[in-house]
């Protein structure tokens, strides 16, 4: 009869020849996941040094109230009304 190693190879050929549709699906499922645990190893690797990304800051001009562009829907000081 069969020995233990003709019938793994046996299993191995059936579960090729029934699952072959799903393998490129599950390799790329696989890929995403490791993908992904990386990142968040990397991610905790860094919040644990202390090493995170620091906020960025954009300078900017500082306007005195009254002398910018007024708000969206607001009218300028001195401004006719039109209604």
């Amino acid at each position: 009869m069969f020995g233990l190693s003709e019938l793994a190879i046996i299993l191995i050929v059936v579960i090729a020849v029934i699952g072959a549709k799903k393998f490129p699906e599950l390799a790329r499922s696989a890929g995403k996941s490791a993908r992904i645990l990386k990142a968040e190893a990397r991610a905790a690797k860094d919040e644990e040094a202390g090493s995170g990304t620091a906020p960025r800051v954009l300078q900017g001009e500082i306007v005195p109230p009254g002398t910018g562009t007024p708000p969206p829907g607001t009218r300028a000081a001195g401004a006719p009304d039109h209604s």
